[in-house]
């Protein structure tokens, strides 16, 4: 267990996600161990003094037990804070941006660096792993700009009321099919087979379940875990276990375990079946009160996002050091491989109305749920 512990430790550490951790009872066993022997002592001194022994390992096991638990919470909680804690100008009117810790962020790593240099300021960043974390702030009042998967966005527009608009698009397809099983090639391939995913809720399950769909594919057990983490470490230990992940994630996983491979893009098989619309990750909105009083700083904003993006795919180098920087992945080398995967781009205007609203169609075709029940109208699209 003690071991597991670890491994799920440096795991985390690679990926720069929040630490999995849980206690060892391996002390509570040694005790189990140490009390059956006991009951063998024939003579009742020794019945007392072993018992004696077993009580002080049950106490030394528990207080170890104790001791290894808490060390997991506080770097549980550590890890948290550290990926919480805000980046760049605290001031007062400073727009605050929330992101998820993946390519979105990537994206805006320059953007950062540059506030937090001093070279530019009126940005204060926050990232998380998870979109609903980001949605519900956003919609508390908390974050003025979120990046989200971009079914996520129509359903925020939806569950507000029209309260916010699409004003780019950050990230386009990032999802891949990785494996080590050879007989897996193509989306038809699943049929009959388990496969790991992250995205619950989000555009990873919908756009999976659109091609299945597409593919006929009925008998694929898609099981969902929390953390692409929690997938990293099992297509470590088992490499013929199939995973749809995103970039960043992928090349880190491909990293630890070189039986690992990629079986296929989830962007050519949605081209494939819907050769009429894009397969979208990530798009950047904000909440229409704050655009109202707000107009000339977004317009700011969505001058220096796109700038940060265009650097990000000419400096591959300089990006991946900033990434590894800003602990989305811990080491340079491993981001400087996955970011010309990772479709980082800044596409606004009518562009990104047409992108954006043939993407959501399908899905909607497909599952008006994973849209939030209905089609934003076009009052969800800025457009300047």
């Amino acid at each position: 267990m003690k071991k597991h512990i670890l491994l799920n430790a440096l795991i985390a550490t690679a990926l720069s996600a929040a630490l999995l951790a849980g206690c060892g009872a391996s002390g509570s066993a040694n005790a189990t161990t140490t009390a059956q022997e006991t009951t063998n002592v024939g003579s009742e001194a020794s019945t007392e003094s072993a018992a004696s022994e077993t009580k002080a390992s049950e106490s030394a096991a528990a207080e170890t037990s104790a001791a290894e638990s808490k060390a997991a919470s506080e770097s549980t909680q550590a890890a948290s804070e550290a990926e919480t804690a805000p980046i760049g100008d605290t001031s007062e009117g400073a727009m605050k941006i929330g992101s998820l810790k993946g390519p979105t962020t990537m994206g805006l790593v320059n953007l950062m660096h540059d506030v937090e240099s001093g070279s530019k300021s009126g940005y204060l960043f926050e990232m998380q792993t998870q979109p609903d974390v980001i949605m519900s702030e956003l919609v508390s009042g908390k974050l003025d700009v979120a990046l989200l998967p971009a079914n996520v966005a129509a359903v925020a527009y939806n569950k507000t009321n029209k309260g916010v608009k699409v004003i780019d698009i950050n990230t386009l397809g990032v999802l891949y099919c990785v494996t080590g099983d050879d007989s897996v090639k193509s989306v038809k391939d699943l049929s009959g087979k388990t496969v790991l995913s992250t995205g619950q809720g989000a555009s990873p399950e919908y756009v999976l379940n659109y091609l299945l769909d597409k593919n006929g594919v009925k008998d694929c057990d898609v099981q969902f875990k929390s953390e692409a983490t929690e997938i990293a470490a099992t297509l470590k230990e088992d490499p013929t276990k199939i995973a749809i992940l995103p970039q960043p994630f992928v090349t880190v996983a491909m990293a630890q375990n070189d039986a690992l491979k990629l079986a296929f893009s989830l962007t050519d098989e949605w081209q494939a079946v819907s050769p009429d619309s894009k397969l979208l990750t990530g798009v950047t909105v904000v909440r229409n009160d704050y655009l109202a009083d707000h107009k000339d700083q977004v317009d700011a904003f969505l001058a220096d996002h796109k700038a940060s993006t265009d650097k990000a795919n000419a400096d591959v180098s300089g990006t991946a050091a900033l990434v590894a920087q800003y602990g989305i992945i811990v080491k340079a080398p491993i981001a400087e491989k996955a970011l010309p995967q990772c479709n980082i781009v800044a596409i606004t205007g009518d562009e990104m109305k047409t992108d954006l609203s043939g993407y959501l169609s399908v899905l909607n075709a497909a599952n008006p749920k994973s849209v939030g029940g209905t089609l934003p109208d076009d009052d969800f699209y800025y457009v300047k």
